[in-house]
């Protein structure tokens, strides 16, 4: 390098080794807004393709010395961050994370059995009536029809839903008493069982065996981790076999008592349209509130809840008007 060509760049790298953050982000062009006010600068000409610095946040680093005096604060320096570019402020680093969201609980069998309850009640008393309607009876025998199948659907839904959570909760509380056996005789075996799960889903050995110590150090925490990784249940959400069987009894009632309205008020055709109608609307309304629940497309699931409903009615009701009230005299 000519000693020419030495004399003229030398000076420039000291300036700028000189210079204060502040100042050399000002020569650069990116000088706070407040910053370049004061000094009278200009904000810089936006050019073709060229994008507009956002402003600056500061925070406070400990423990560097490196900063000319003029920018350091007791041997701390500022360190500029990217603040919010519509806002022009900081942003704090948990305000960066998208919300946390909540699961609801699921496991104790009602939400199931309140589904299950509402249209089972609603497909089975629809075509119950339908089809007592097209054989053309009497009014007052679709009644009894209709009142008869609420009630007995009813205590029969709730009955065998007491009975099916019941056996599936007894059965789990039987594996997690056997799982807590095993914890208490042979906690070695189990560490081992799963750090082998642990290590089968591509985790490192090392880190399987620490996770897996780790989560035997209590016997709560052993049996939980346990129930989950092996059996696949929750121990503190088994299921509510009261819980489920009142939910569906209630919700089957429910279900069966909307196209029993129009016989209840009316008779002949005006009310066999109405429990069609009634019927109908009931099945997209409950598909449509499956769909707000599950998040899956609203018309897929109301269409699918008015299928289940249309084909058995349309069966019931064919087979009453083939058969007729006087085949039975």
């Amino acid at each position: 390098m000519s000693n020419h060509l030495r004399s003229a760049i030398v000076p420039f790298l000291q300036a700028a080794k000189s210079d204060s953050p502040s100042a050399r982000a000002g020569r650069l062009g990116l000088m706070p807004a407040s910053s370049r006010q004061r000094s009278g600068c200009s904000r810089p000409r936006r050019q073709q393709g060229w994008r507009a610095p956002v402003r600056w946040a500061f925070v406070e680093i400990a423990g560097d010395s490196s900063v000319p005096g003029g920018d350091r604060r007791r041997g701390e320096r500022r360190r500029s961050v990217a603040g919010d570019e519509r806002g022009g402020r900081s942003r704090h680093p948990a305000e960066m994370h998208p919300r946390d969201h909540h699961h609801r609980s699921v496991g104790t069998g009602g939400a199931r059995a309140a589904v299950f309850g509402i249209s089972d009640g609603l497909v089975t008393n629809v075509a119950l009536i339908l089809g007592i309607a097209g054989a053309h009876p009497n009014a007052s025998v679709i009644r009894l029809v209709g009142l008869a199948g609420l009630v007995a659907g009813a205590f029969s839904m709730s009955a065998g839903e007491y009975g099916s959570m019941r056996a599936q909760t007894e059965l789990f509380q039987r594996e997690l008493a056997l799982e807590t056996h095993e914890i208490q005789i042979r906690p070695e075996g189990e560490r081992r069982e799963l750090v082998r799960i642990y290590e089968s889903r591509g985790i490192e050995p090392e880190v399987a065996k620490h996770l897996a110590s780790e989560m035997m150090r209590t016997p709560e925490l052993a049996l939980e981790t346990h129930a989950r990784e092996e059996l696949g249940i929750n121990p503190s959400a088994l299921g509510s076999p009261v819980q489920a069987a009142l939910s569906s009894f209630a919700t089957f009632a429910i279900g069966a008592f909307l196209p029993l309205i129009p016989w209840l008020v009316s008779s002949g055709t005006f009310a066999t349209l109405g429990s069609v109608v009634i019927g109908a609307a009931a099945a997209l309304a409950v598909g449509v509130v499956l769909a707000v629940f599950t998040h899956h497309r609203w018309w897929r699931s109301a269409f699918r809840q008015l299928v289940t409903l249309a084909v058995p009615a349309a069966v019931t009701f064919g087979i009453g008007h083939a058969i007729g009230i006087s085949a039975f005299h």
